[in-house]
């Protein structure tokens, strides 16, 4: 029964773990389709030169990558702003005076997109796939922020704990009488394996923390830039954020 209790607690927290990866791994197909479509859906027009015309494209994918900074720094609980270095500066006076730094960012993308349409730069097929591309961030933003927001119910690890400790007690107090002092040490790789058991589900409840079991966003946040900079023909482009010790 305890095996069960603490089987399904771990089940639990990996499906939590596997969730927020699986979010994080359609942000990086996701975020390569928007520049995609932004670099061959958006065509000029007469009344836009060629210069505003490649500098609209330009902001909007690098728009995007400020979002992915922002949203990454909100579910971290950092202070970094990184994502201020893909801002103009009245952009990042109006998103500061917002709570929610990544939705507002949205929004300025959805107005970017809605101005593209509307001197038909845009066709109205087009539109609706680049503005789905917006709706699937900002559903990809509120599923990482129910994560991070939905404790998981401490009784199951307080509980867990506990009946750990009275099964090993009473093991160790049942076999006593037939193999004597060695029950101690049998109890005691009893418990050991039990609590290592609970414990790695106890890593695995908060995926988006810095920490060695948590998702890399630093990493996956990093190759959406390099990628998409590289779309752009960018030439300043960082470095890939490499693994410490595997």
């Amino acid at each position: 029964a305890l095996a069960f209790f603490i089987g399904f607690n771990n089940n639990q927290a990996y499906d939590r773990w596997w969730e927020a990866r699986k979010i994080w791994g359609s942000l990086v197909n996701n975020s390569r389709t928007w520049s995609r479509q932004l670099l061959y859906f958006v065509h000029p027009v007469e009344n836009i030169t060629n210069s505003e015309f490649e500098e609209k494209k330009q902001r909007l994918i690098k728009r995007h990558i400020a979002f992915l900074y922002a949203l990454k720094e909100n579910l971290r609980t950092e202070n970094k702003k990184e994502y201020e270095s893909y801002l103009s500066q009245n952009e990042i006076e109006e998103i500061n005076k917002q709570s929610n730094k990544h939705n507002a960012i949205l929004s300025f993308q959805a107005k970017d997109l809605d101005e593209l349409y509307q001197v038909n730069s845009i066709d109205g097929f087009k539109f609706m796939e680049l503005n789905k591309m917006i709706v699937t961030f900002c559903d990809d933003m509120g599923k990482s922020e129910r994560i991070k927001n939905t404790v998981f119910p401490t009784t199951y690890n307080y509980y867990s704990k506990a009946f750990i400790w009275i099964f090993v007690y009473s093991v160790t107090m049942t076999i006593g009488n037939t193999i004597g002092i060695w029950s101690i040490i049998f109890g005691t790789l009893v418990g050991y394996i039990f609590f290592t058991i609970q414990s790695i589900g106890q890593t695995l409840l908060n995926p988006f923390q810095d920490i060695r079991t948590g998702i890399p966003l630093a990493q996956i946040t990093r190759t959406i830039e390099i990628n998409l900079l590289e779309m752009l023909d960018e030439e300043n482009i960082p470095e890939p954020i490499m693994s410490v010790d595997d």
